[in-house]
């Protein structure tokens, strides 16, 4: 689904969001509330330049309208592999994106994501994944590596890799595996408009992805860890 028409099922009591160079701003009425939207399309890479602008947007809601939530629209192919944006830094243009949305949930700001097409690696880590939370579409693509990558970076075959991803939705990329593992909070169809009314009437700052991963048989183990982890740093300081 293209971003335009994506907006109009979303915000049919209007909007007044722009596309420049990939980088889609603006704002939106969802009932009598007016939200700010940020985003990407065109499968874009998040260079510099965008995670400096959406930061920016971020910052400017925070400060001129305090308590605005903000839905953010993700449609990349994660952050942009050249020299030009390493030199520059692109590690903190993206840890200060994700800082904001961070401080912005602190500040009382709802924060909803959204994949409508596709979100790979850094640029869902520090959009998506840093909401209150994330919903996705059904033909949405997700997956933070890819196999091949995986399979560079902890030296398992690739072959056993996809025989893992065959029952294990930590291996294998797609919304419903992120759906079962946490990471999507839910998949929406139907009256889109009002998933997102919902989705925002409901949102809070507690993170719940450990604990749905659970329920979901998606990830066994990230709850119970946390958890051991944070009653033994209370005991070492009782």
């Amino acid at each position: 689904m293209d971003w335009k028409t994506l907006a109009s099922n979303l915000f049919p009591q209007g909007h007044d969001i722009t596309e420049r160079d990939c980088f889609l701003s603006g704002t939106a009425q969802v009932g009598d509330t007016t939200v700010t939207v940020i985003g990407t399309t065109g499968h874009t890479p998040i260079g510099v330049e965008i995670a400096f602008a959406q930061a920016t947007a971020i910052l400017h809601t925070m400060r001129e309208h305090p308590g605005r939530a903000i839905v953010i629209l993700i449609d990349t192919e994660g952050q942009r592999l050249r020299h030009r944006d390493e030199m520059l830094g692109i590690n903190s243009y993206m840890a200060h994106l994700g800082k904001c949305i961070d401080l912005a949930r602190r500040r009382g700001h709802k924060v909803i994501g959204l994949v409508y097409d596709q979100a790979l690696s850094g640029g869902f880590i520090t959009s998506g994944l840093m909401a209150d939370a994330c919903y996705a579409l059904p033909d949405a693509t997700i997956r933070v590596m890819g196999l091949p990558a995986m399979a560079r970076i902890t030296k398992v075959p690739e072959e056993r890799l996809r025989e893992l991803a065959k029952t294990n939705p930590v291996f294998a990329p797609g919304a419903e595996n992120y759906f079962v593992m946490g990471g999507v909070e839910a998949i929406w169809t139907g009256d889109l408009a009002q998933q997102l009314a919902r989705a925002l009437e409901h949102a809070s700052p507690k993170d719940r992805r450990s604990r749905l991963g659970a329920e979901r048989g998606g990830r066994k183990l990230a709850q119970r860890v946390a958890q051991a982890v944070m009653s033994d740093g209370h005991a070492r300081t009782t």
